[in-house]
């Protein structure tokens, strides 16, 4: 048995010696010192000693346990001092290379716009106004003067949810909210996205954004209207740019018309761009209709007012001379870097 003992010792700080990882470490750990390991199979034994023997094996075997187990414990302090060693020189640094960049974003060109065109009107003493853009059928077309059988109310036109709710199709709707919530004087821009049954192309997409405005008081004219927008253009394409207005038909203004802006390639001479006239069309305007006031409980006979509404992506397209309007929404990081 004596033999037996010193073989397992030997056999075991070999094992220990040549070993390379953790596991293969505590699974030797099991084989030599476990419950049903050798050193333990050996200890089953002693039973079978003469009462002389019993002591001597017994001293060898805590002597032959000792050993294993130091040369056990040394081993695994190497072999965690390893795995350190070689996990810092994989975790190591250079300092000496220069660091990474990382891409700072930037606003998008229909945002960089809408702040513009929303600080211009603040200048003006204008409001921002919100609504809610699943809207019912009566805010986006009967308080805004359009009955039951007008061609938008149509589902060609228009996203319906139900036959009371949809999805608006103007930021008009704010006004009404707003002419019901708040007694004149009133001046105020409605941004905010709108929906419509249009099909993907370079001039149409099914979302895009409007801007709103809308002002009542005593004494407003078609004067008003004008000067404010041209302070609008003036800001946004210069102090040269000139606006014409022509006359159209709104059903929630009247007079109404739509506004022309001075071409920004030709300056009004005519060219490809617009077509020859000098001029290209911008947005619809006018002076609200007594009967959407009158709907709203304000007194068409003491108050007037004039409303307008702008195509965010078309002032952008003019702005920066993008042709289709579908580059606005891919998100193309190519394209979008530019601003």
């Amino acid at each position: 048995m004596k033999e037996q003992l010193e073989a397992i010792q030997k056999e075991a700080i070999s094992a220990f010696e040549s070993c390379l990882d953790t596991k293969e470490l505590d699974n030797l750990r099991v084989k030599f010192l476990g419950k049903k390991g050798l050193l333990t199979g050996i200890l089953k034994q002693m039973g079978k000693l003469s009462a002389e023997e019993r002591p001597v094996i017994g001293q060898l075997a805590n002597t032959v346990r000792s050993k294993i187990e130091t040369a056990l414990s040394d081993k695994q302090k190497k072999l965690a001092e390893s795995m350190l060693e070689a996990k810092m020189k994989a975790e190591t640094i250079d300092i000496t290379l220069p660091g990474k960049k990382n891409k700072l974003g930037s606003l998008h060109p229909l945002s960089i716009v809408e702040n513009e065109i929303k600080e211009i009107f603040l200048g003006m003493g204008f409001e921002i106004a919100d609504g809610p853009e699943v809207e019912y059928d009566y805010y986006n077309f009967e308080a805004l003067n359009l009955p039951p059988d007008h061609p938008a109310r149509d589902t060609q036109d228009t996203f319906y949810i139900t036959d009371n709710i949809l999805l608006r199709t103007q930021t008009s709707s704010v006004q009404v909210h707003v002419m019901e919530n708040k007694k004149p004087p009133i001046r105020v821009i409605a941004p905010g996205c709108v929906y419509r049954s249009d099909a993907v192309d370079a001039t149409h997409s099914p979302l895009f954004h409007q801007i709103e405005g809308l002002v009542v008081d005593k004494g407003i004219t078609m004067a008003d209207l004008k000067g404010t927008l041209e302070q609008l253009m003036q800001r946004l394409y210069g102090e040269e740019c000139k606006i014409r207005l022509r006359p159209h038909h709104f059903p929630f203004t009247e007079p109404s018309a739509e506004v022309d802006v001075m071409c920004f390639n030709c300056h009004g001479k005519g060219c490809r761009i617009c077509k020859g006239e000098g001029y290209i069309e911008l947005l619809g305007a006018g002076m609200v209709h007594p009967k959407v006031l009158e709907g709203c409980g304000i007194d068409s006979s003491v108050y007037s007012g004039f409303a307008f509404g702008l195509g965010l992506e078309r002032v952008v397209m003019r702005r920066y001379n993008i042709d289709d309007l579908r580059l606005l929404f891919e998100n193309d990081y190519r394209f979008l870097e530019q601003f």
